[in-house]
């Protein structure tokens, strides 16, 4: 389990990742984020708590779009092995 847990943290540390990451969640966050809270935004009404749930809007897809990097990166490593036997 322990491999297991390192081998899906150094995939998800891996710069590719965190870059695709990374521009996932700004893009998605940005939509989100004013979808979610535009007119609080534009109102000038944005509280403290408003701009901590959109600092979590942000995380989010980042987390999405790590895990979906790794279970593929994970998944065309298996097929390689696969056809390579």
């Amino acid at each position: 389990m322990e491999t297991h847990q390192r081998s899906f943290l150094w995939l998800a540390k891996q710069p590719s990742v965190v870059k695709r990451a990374t521009k996932i969640a700004i893009f998605v966050g940005i939509v989100l984020a004013t979808i979610n809270h535009g007119d609080a935004i534009m109102s000038g009404t944005l509280s403290g708590t408003g701009i901590i749930k959109i600092l979590v809007t942000f995380c989010v897809p980042y987390c999405v779009s790590t895990y979906s990097s790794v279970l593929a990166i994970r998944e065309r490593s298996q097929i390689v092995l696969t056809l390579q036997h």
